[in-house]
């Protein structure tokens, strides 16, 4: 398994900047390597500056659960399995859509997570950066 570099990062947040231009919603966009550690965030002129921590909890939670975060959602809801799971780990779990594992030859690698639309609008500029890896 390679361990994902700076170089990845800056490729995984080109293509979520890019969607996220395309569909003129300004975004936080935070990637975490292996061990769940910040490499690099950037805050799209105009996000949300609520959305920084937001965008770095869904990465390093898609990280943690190797899972969307959209996904851990659903199962996190009342009568659900992972229900009460938000708040674990010191509250840094995240429960709605925008935070994608990172895979390379189909290992978790790292996670990416997007804070600063609609859960939808965060989901489809997190599923833009992590295809570009």
């Amino acid at each position: 398994m390679s361990a994902l570099t700076l170089a990845d990062a800056r490729t995984v947040i080109a293509a979520a900047e890019a969607r996220a231009d395309e569909i003129g919603q300004p975004m936080n966009i935070a990637v975490v390597d292996g061990g769940g550690n910040l490499i690099a965030h950037v805050r799209q002129d105009g996000a949300w500056i609520g959305s920084i921590d937001i965008s770095v909890s869904k990465a390093w939670t898609s990280r943690a659960f190797d899972i969307q975060t959209k996904d851990l959602g659903e199962n996190s809801q009342p009568t659900q399995q992972f229900f009460g799971i938000h708040t674990t780990n010191g509250g840094k779990v995240a429960i709605f859509a925008g935070g994608v594992p990172l895979l390379r030859d189909g290992v978790v690698v790292g996670g990416l997570g997007v804070s600063g639309g609609s859960g939808e609008q965060d989901q489809t500029v997190a599923e833009a950066g992590a295809a570009a890896l």
